[in-house]
């Protein structure tokens, strides 16, 4: 019987160890979240990450404890939504998310997203949870969904850098800004919804999906070394420092021992490594990165959220034409989040 195997860890800010790849569950139904946990933890998958918004802690929790692993080899992660800030309020939120997840502690414990138009209630929020994290109720804190500036923000007000930044990032918006900003100041990169994010499950156009499974150069990177697509995607993450959160849909497509050679197939790095190191379809994508920018900054303008540039390099160009389609306007459309009720115009859901 093969030995299951756990995945490598990432040690944050404070010390803490944190698996690179595990499993979410932003839109499970609770119907099916213990199954689905139960089934990854039997995988050998350790971060499980869940949020007070998705309303299915419970569902965790009881995973959790069937599962028959000890606590501390798990590593779990929960968010506190923005009815909870303030200070008084976000002890009570924490209070909640713990109960329905049965536990004692939790392994990261993040803020689900700033609210600009009332960030004082965003840094009180903040300040509760390290009271939590200095009564070790947490292991470590973050943050989720936050920019540049909101950190910086945060960070004049407060006294914990953030160990966590999750936020959306995958092959077709690589967040090279966001990610320089936190290796400055140590905070780590967590990738929610890693296989494709807002562009696969919420595209602007139906007919237009961007899915970076079915991308020619992905593919053929997965037949070369008889991977998954999924997989492929993965070790990009991997490659870049990111932890990864495939979401229980997608977990069937990814490693099922996410600690064996299997998940690790260090083969694939030999690809990244040459494109990385000047390769030409890698240059003009960086070439095309300042154009990018100026269609980002005419789109969003000095609104918020502004995503930064959205500068693609993943082993070939995954814009149409490495980035002449910004002077043409055949962009994908990216519709405006309002970060005070999590939603956009076109969406009913919270970010996850």
């Amino acid at each position: 019987m093969m030995a299951k195997t756990t995945p490598p860890t990432l040690t944050l800010n404070n010390g803490v160890a944190m698996p690179v790849l595990g499993l979410g569950v932003f839109q499970s139904p609770p119907a099916e979240t213990t199954a689905a946990v139960e089934t990854a933890l039997a995988d050998g998958y350790r971060l499980i990450d869940t949020a007070a918004s998705y309303d299915n802690e419970r569902e965790v929790g009881a995973a959790l404890r069937s599962s028959g692993i000890d606590r501390t080899e798990m590593f779990i992660t929960t968010k506190l939504w923005i009815s909870d800030y303030g200070y008084e309020k976000a002890l009570v939120g924490f209070d909640g998310c713990l109960r329905r997840l049965g536990l004692d502690y939790v392994d990261l414990f993040l803020l689900h997203q700033p609210v600009p138009t009332e960030f004082d209630g965003t840094v009180a929020a903040y300040k509760a949870i390290e009271t939590m994290l200095s009564e070790g109720r947490a292991r470590a804190i973050g943050v989720s969904n936050f920019s540049e500036q909101h950190l910086e923000s945060l960070m004049r007000q407060t006294e914990v850098v953030p160990a966590v930044n999750q936020v959306e990032l995958h092959p077709f918006f690589t967040q090279r800004p966001l990610r320089e900003f936190h290796a400055k100041h140590g905070i780590a990169t967590e990738a929610w919804s890693p296989l494709g994010g807002i562009q696969r499950y919420r595209p602007a156009d139906p007919n237009a999906v961007l899915n970076a499974r079915e991308h020619p150069t992905v593919t053929s990177i997965a037949d070369k070394y008889g991977k998954t697509p999924a997989q492929v995607v993965l070790r990009w993450h991997v490659e870049h420092g990111v932890i990864a959160i495939p979401d229980r849909r997608a977990r069937h497509r990814c490693p099922r021992r996410p600690g064996s050679r299997e998940a690790q197939y260090d083969d694939v790095s030999e690809d990244s490594r040459e494109l990385k190191s000047g390769s030409r379809r890698t240059t003009s994508i960086l070439a095309a990165r300042d154009r990018v920018a100026t269609f980002v900054s005419k789109r969003y303008g000095d609104r918020e959220p502004n995503p930064g540039p959205a500068a693609v390099v993943f082993y070939s160009c995954f814009l149409p034409t490495c980035g002449d389609c910004v002077d043409t306007g055949s962009m994908p459309s990216v519709q405006p989040w309002s970060m005070t009720s999590g939603r956009s115009s076109r969406c009913q859901g919270s970010l996850p």
